[in-house]
């Protein structure tokens, strides 16, 4: 009990720090997105150098490197957790936090289209009823627009992918998340490098600036060893609802202090989302206490 307990502040400390972020690459500017993206890069591979070194996580990191199937899916991971940062810190700066909590909100759906396409899952019925919900609710979303609502499909699918291969690398949190950073390294130095050389770097002209930029490395390792932490101590379910802490806070953020406006249509839309969200939550909860009598009744049996 007591480990659950301890389980769930992790849980739920990591995702109300990704709810939060909205506030923090503001902050930056006037830092441009390649550069807060880059900086965020950098500085995560600082964190997780310590990170691996204190944990003496090193010979986990050697053996990823030697093995050629799971360098490459964190090596793809990696570029997918790129198109995701770059995309959300995009959003958040040109007002688009309320799009970006959408993003969070669909990313459930999207998991469980990709299990579809990928690993040939059957879906149950209320499953499928969520993902009808949630195409209806982004057709909702589409017409208030005027267009798709890339950011949120960005988003939804880059990390639903990221989520993909780092569930087929099975790999360490720390250690894979040491290789990413890595592999980010290079094309984050060049796109310095690029921003310097056209004289728009702001990182080492404004000190305030450039201590916030550093932080985004402690801002991206912090809650994703949380969660890491939470995972291992957590089950599936309560790990389910808790992720939608994160979408509710940005989504809170985005109207309620960065003043966003949002119309009646997408509104509805958005209400789409939460009754699918509803639909998989309760579905998922009841399909885990199935699962945990026939275990139990299997048991029993062995047991008899």
């Amino acid at each position: 009990m007591e480990d659950e307990r301890r389980g769930l502040i992790y849980g739920a400390s990591a995702y109300i720090l990704w709810g939060i972020f909205p506030l923090y690459f503001p902050l930056l500017e006037p830092a441009g997105t390649i550069e807060i993206l880059a900086m965020r890069m950098i500085f995560s591979l600082v964190v997780m150098a310590v990170v691996v070194g204190v944990g003496r996580n090193g010979a986990g990191v050697r053996a990823i490197l030697r093995d050629r199937r799971q360098f490459g899916l964190l090596a793809a991971a990696a570029v997918l957790v790129s198109v995701n940062w770059g995309t959300y810190i995009y959003g958040v700066n040109s007002g688009h936090v309320v799009e970006t909590s959408l993003g969070y909100f669909i990313n459930p759906l999207i998991t469980i289209v990709l299990a579809v396409l990928f690993l040939r899952e059957r879906l149950r019925p209320a499953q499928w009823t969520a993902v009808a919900i949630g195409v209806v609710a982004v057709a909702v979303i589409t017409v208030d627009y005027g267009r798709l609502p890339w950011i949120a499909l960005v988003l939804a699918f880059s990390f639903g992918l990221y989520g993909f291969c780092k569930k087929q690398a099975h790999a360490g949190a720390v250690e894979s998340m040491a290789v990413e950073t890595g592999v980010q390294l290079v094309p984050a130095l060049i796109a310095v490098g690029v921003i310097a050389g056209q004289g728009d770097l702001v990182f080492g002209s404004r000190v305030p600036t450039s201590f916030l930029l550093a932080g985004t490395g402690l801002i991206t390792a912090v809650p994703l060893l949380l969660f890491a932490a939470g995972t291992r101590r957590l089950p599936l379910s309560t790990i389910g609802l808790l992720q939608y802490l994160a979408p509710v806070l940005q989504f809170a953020v985005g109207v309620g202090i960065r003043h966003e406006h949002v119309p009646v249509t997408e509104l509805i839309g958005f209400c789409l989302v939460w009754v699918a969200l509803v639909v998989l939550s309760v579905d998922g909860v009841r399909h885990q206490r199935a699962s945990r009598r026939l275990a139990r009744a299997a048991a029993d049996a062995v047991a008899a």
